[in-house]
């Protein structure tokens, strides 16, 4: 058979078929889809397919039926791709989705609905607990805290370093040679970082929200900021999911609301019912380990068990916040980090981003994203640890990768398949700057 895509062509054979019997069908495909050879590997396909943006099709005829049978190849990550943009202070985050798109859909939500009976409001809009993820915002919950507890001892073994004037780290053994630093006095040292010791903070960046008694109570006021207390956000969507923390006490409702209006409400009678009962988590809640209990890891095994463990929960986490954020709304400034956990955002007017006094400090609220909720803290992706620095000059041929990826990466763990296209581990690197100019 041949195959060609753009300008190169590729000729082989499938063993165990022959060309007269099983026709092909080649399709192209966007370039963010690509070939998996991993499935077909005993077809014989060459390794050089690999990355490429191509869509196999063989219809196979079955000697049983005498039909074709249609089979697909597809990879959903491509080989290389770029770490997400980091937006400066002076851009505003795009909507996840567009404004167009939301007033359409309105549009069309409110033609359907005409002339039909008002539907009871689904929980958790009608105050009640969504009954089937308690479980999962309990598991969200401890996944925290045993990836907060894991990297603790990871960072014992796995170098992290921290800039003093901005918030850029790097893992490894020292701080990378690239001029990115944005910090304070960045043009009298040419923008090179210096580089200290880092904490657990520099890892997962602290985003904290408003703790709310009631999830569908009056909106924060400015006047308020102080008296309400704030906790990381992650913990306060947890909350919301179900999860009971006796510090952080919260309205649970056992009967659905009773809407007077579009935003007015009164509580439903629960006078009648029995007392409640007391109510028994499903799993028993971790706790941060203490800095002083801390125990180094003894050998290189469980080293790298604690890496797996601790890319598990790092997953575990964000898998399980994205489903919790599909029912409890979560929103996002788009001028600034600051996130509230609720149907709407709060009205305290400390937003200090770019052009904030034309809006009096307040926030510009929209729906946010897992990003916004859990930071992914992009770091330089070093390809051999015990090899050579990294070079200014080749730059463009390293990757990136979040920060917990990549400590566990180093430590040993095995990196998922969405991170190795930014960390660019199909990327060949020059060995010099010289092979560098070479390529084309």
């Amino acid at each position: 058979m041949s195959i060609t895509y753009s300008a190169i062509s590729y000729s082989g054979t499938l063993s165990g078929f022959s060309p007269k019997s099983v026709p092909f069908a080649i399709q192209s495909v966007p370039r963010s889809q690509f070939l998996n050879p991993n499935p077909v590997s005993s077809f014989g396909l060459s390794p050089s397919l690999r990355g490429s943006s191509i869509e196999f099709r063989l219809h196979l005829n079955s000697r049983l039926e005498r039909r074709s049978l249609p089979f697909v190849v597809r990879n959903d990550h491509p080989q290389n791709a770029d770490a997400p943009k980091q937006y400066t202070r002076r851009e505003k985050k795009p909507f996840p989705v567009p404004i167009v798109d939301l007033r359409r859909a309105s549009r069309e939500r409110v033609k359907n609905n005409k002339d039909k009976p008002r539907r009871p409001m689904p929980p958790p809009k009608n105050g009640m607990l969504v009954k089937s993820l308690v479980p999962l915002a309990y598991k969200v919950y401890n996944a925290r805290i045993r990836l907060i507890n894991n990297l603790h001892r990871l960072m014992k073994v796995i170098r992290v370093n921290a800039c003093g004037y901005c918030n850029e780290i790097h893992v490894g053994p020292y701080g990378h040679p690239f001029k990115s630093c944005k910090g304070p006095n960045a043009s009298l040292r040419k923008g090179l970082h210096e580089w200290t010791n880092s904490v657990i903070e520099d890892v997962i960046v602290p985003l904290e929200a408003y703790h709310l008694h009631d999830r569908l109570g009056k909106r924060i006021r400015h006047d308020e900021r102080f008296s309400v207390p704030r906790v990381p956000a992650i913990v306060e969507l947890c909350i919301q999911g179900g999860v009971e923390i006796p510090e952080f006490p919260t309205k649970r409702r056992r009967k659905p609301i009773i809407r007077i209006g579009k935003s007015e409400f009164v509580d439903a009678d629960e006078t009648e019912l029995p007392d409640p009962e007391p109510h028994l988590p499903p799993v028993p809640l971790l706790t941060e380990l203490p800095v002083s209990e801390i125990t180094p890891l003894a050998n290189e095994e469980e080293t790298v068990s604690l890496a797996e463990e601790t890319l598990q929960a790092w997953e575990e986490m964000r898998a399980g916040a994205k489903k919790l954020m599909r029912m409890y709304r979560v929103r996002v400034c788009g001028y600034c980090p600051e996130v509230h956990v609720g149907p709407t955002g709060h009205k305290a007017q400390n937003c200090g981003a770019f052009k904030h006094q034309q809006r009096n400090g307040q926030h510009g609220w929209q729906s946010a994203v897992l990003d916004d909720l859990i930071p992914p803290k992009y770091v330089w992706h070093v390809p051999d640890v015990n090899g050579p620095p990294l070079q200014r000059e080749l730059r463009s041929f390293y990757g990136q990768a979040p920060a917990v990826v990549e400590i566990c990466a180093q430590a040993g763990a095995v990196v998922p398949e969405q991170y190795r296209a930014t960390m660019r581990l199909e990327v060949g690197i020059p060995s010099s700057v010289k092979e560098a100019e070479m390529v084309v």
